[in-house]
């Protein structure tokens, strides 16, 4: 199609009423669309475009400021909307991939040609995608909890329209879900998954009092609950942020992608906030813990057959995925730190038995809410999952047990695909 009738199409898209009254996420579509119409699509960093339509500093910290990220994730949401609504019969559709900021403009597949399609197609990334903006780590301002309040509307916000949203998943019904290797077994036809949201004010009360919680302290919230008689400004502002019940934007693209899976596998999926779930919660069916253990404490339980784990060094801000037992030319461990330039960070697919032995437990962990998106990608990109579940596939088709280390790093600004680093198969 002519250049000219994409940026047509692209006209309407933001005169329709999904836009009509959202100038910011219009002004961003039109941003990055121009961009790659001009043929410069390399420059649809999240840099640039945070400089150029939020009006951010050139030397802004795209690390610890998620702007792009969630505006990105509402306009993916807004075109859903359009596509699916006033655009229905559109002939293209503007999709912008998950991980990353350059539309594409694609043709829509008529009846026809889905009925003529003979090759099935891997599971389908969900559309829809909140991409996390990353932690506020460590603020000690009194700023956190205005912060943090924000972020929990946000994320109802867009809980909101995914639950909503019915077109994603007419979309992805055709995806090869039927005898995936994997999900077949996490997501069997009946059975029951529980999904652990993670606790987002957990991580901002360690950063702030700059200690671990144990999951026995966790349990008993004792660091919620008690103001010493000699508080400080900082703790009585850290027991109000620990008082909270927010968790992160990955967990609600999680939820959202867990929960069509799950229906289209004709399970039944149950959502748990960590602070909800008690022991005996893990010794039944299979389980999806999202974090590591400061946002998630009770990936505690199962670090002791763990090789891949994690460790908090609080007064330099780093976190260290610790290989206790490394093979061959390993290092002993991948340190990501805030203060790194190019942001490397870290993610960790664990997929393991559950505490009684009759179910899995499947914990996607990261050394930032990054790192845990970069384990999610993993496991909702068929062209990376199942390359690897090809190599430790058993001679009966089952997948055995395994954890993975994953790589990625954030390069001004720009999402740099994950790499595996190391991996286990459990015996």
């Amino acid at each position: 199609m002519a250049t000219d009738s994409r940026r047509e199409l692209v006209g309407r898209v933001v005169a329709s009423s999904p836009f009509s009254k959202t100038e910011r996420l219009s002004s961003l579509l039109l941003y990055i669309c121009d961009v790659a119409l001009d043929g410069r699509a390399d420059e649809l960093s999240e840099q640039n475009i945070g400089e150029a339509v939020f009006g951010k500093s050139r030397d802004y910290d795209s690390a610890n400021d998620g702007i792009v990220r969630a505006q990105v994730s509402r306009l993916r949401q807004r075109l859903d909307l359009y596509f699916d609504g006033e655009g229905v019969e559109e002939p293209i559709r503007i999709v912008i991939p998950r991980g990353g900021y350059v539309p594409f403009f694609e043709p829509r597949l008529t009846k026809e040609t889905v009925v003529a399609a003979s090759t099935p197609a891997p599971i389908a990334d969900p559309v829809v995608s909140p991409e996390e903006p990353r932690q506020v780590e460590r603020k000690r301002s009194g700023n956190v909890v205005v912060a943090w309040s924000l972020v929990a509307i946000l994320a109802i916000a867009v809980l909101a329209l995914l639950l909503k949203d019915t077109g994603v998943l007419n979309r992805i019904k055709s995806s090869r879900t039927a005898g995936h290797p994997f999900w077949s077994q996490m997501f069997a036809a009946g059975q029951r998954t529980t999904i652990v949201l993670a606790d987002s004010n957990l991580v901002v009360w360690q950063g702030l009092m700059k200690r671990d919680v144990g999951l026995s302290e966790y349990l008993s919230g004792d660091y919620r609950t008690t103001i010493p008689a000699t508080a400080t400004p900082l703790e009585k502002e850290a027991l109000q942020v620990a008082r909270g019940r927010y968790t992160s934007m990955i967990d609600v693209e999680m939820m959202q992608y867990f929960s069509r899976l799950s229906q289209l596998k004709g399970s039944k999926l149950d959502v748990r906030y960590t602070r909800d779930l008690r022991p005996n919660d893990l010794k039944q069916g299979n389980i999806i813990l999202s974090g590591a253990p400061e946002a998630n404490p009770w990936v505690q339980l199962f670090e002791h057959d763990m090789n891949f784990v994690f460790s908090y060094d609080r007064v330099h801000e780093t976190t260290t995925v610790i290989n206790r037992m490394p093979e061959g030319s390993e290092p002993r461990q991948w340190e990501s730190m805030r203060a790194d330039k190019q942001h490397h960070v870290y993610g960790v697919v664990a997929y393991l038995p559950n505490l009684s032995g009759n179910g899995d437990v499947l914990i996607l962990e990261g050394t930032t809410i990054a790192g845990t998106e970069c384990a999610l990608d993993f496991v909702s990109d068929d062209s990376q999952l199942l390359p690897f579940l090809k190599q430790i596939q058993r001679t009966d088709g089952s997948v055995p047990h395994f954890e993975v280390v994953l790589g990625t790093d954030n390069m001004s600004g720009s999402a740099v695909k994950n790499n595996i680093l190391a991996w286990r198969m459990k015996k």
